[in-house]
């Protein structure tokens, strides 16, 4: 197992190494690694070295370390999307080869904040319906939903039971939503919205923000995404100008 040296750092090397025995399966999904110290042995490094790699391997969530147990390798992200992309959770999930499905946990009228009038752009005491949902995939929770839309744009008696709420804007709000703003937060484990998902305490959550524009560019709903990190992969394709 040990690595053959090269013009490259040790560490970078190490790193390869690791990579390319999770890929051939030699380290299993959630599998324990050996010891630091065995690992340094059967490669032949320091564990200085050694503890570099894992460092920059957790930092691309390649392996999780969990203190006082041992080093773990994560699972593999069951989806993938590019950010510049606007799919919904439920096109996501499909793409990916699965069922969606919805657990309704709310829905309730609410006034607005200060924020809320400027982020839509509102007269004050206008009203929003906030929707709480949870999204799943073969029937595993995957995605905790908080969604804010006007009551202003909605027709009297709308209720959300599609699967994708961004249909449910086509179809009964006669709104097509065109383009999103998004932040992306990744923040650590949650109180209230971990247990929901069902992660370990050592699973991190990606927070998407976004504010959704129609083909008017009027703001109409503003939603607050959390993913499970641990199966959600979010890239980004840049080019220079």
């Amino acid at each position: 197992m040990s690595i053959k040296l090269d013009n490259r750092h040790l560490y970078l090397q190490v790193i390869d190494k690791i990579k390319k025995d999770i890929e051939v399966g030699f380290y299993k999904e959630k599998e324990k690694l050996p010891s630091e110290f065995l690992l340094a042995q059967n490669l032949g490094v320091s564990r200085a070295t050694l503890r570099e790699a894992l460092r920059i391997l957790e930092e691309e969530n390649v392996v999780i370390r969990r203190h006082g147990v041992g080093t773990f390798v994560n699972a593999r992200p069951l989806f993938s999307a590019g950010i510049e992309q606007l799919s919904s959770v439920t096109e996501m999930i499909v793409q990916a080869g699965m069922k969606p499905g919805t657990v309704f946990l709310g829905s309730t009228i609410q006034g607005t904040t200060d924020e809320d009038v400027k982020k839509f752009d509102l007269i004050e005491n206008e009203e929003l319906v906030l929707i709480e949902r949870v999204r799943t995939a073969n029937g595993d929770p995957v995605v905790y939903c908080v969604d804010k839309i006007p009551l202003n744009i909605l027709p009297t008696g709308f209720e959300h039971d599609q699967e994708s709420l961004f249909d449910a804007f086509i179809k009964k709000a006669g709104r097509n939503i065109s383009y999103a703003v998004t932040h992306i937060e990744p923040i650590g484990y949650h109180e209230k919205i971990s247990p929901i998902l069902e992660c370990e305490p050592e699973i991190a959550l990606l927070l998407l923000k976004q504010m959704h524009f129609d083909l008017n560019e009027n703001a109409v709903l503003y939603s607050m995404n959390y993913f499970k990190a641990d199966k959600f992969d979010f890239h980004v394709l840049r080019k220079r100008s």
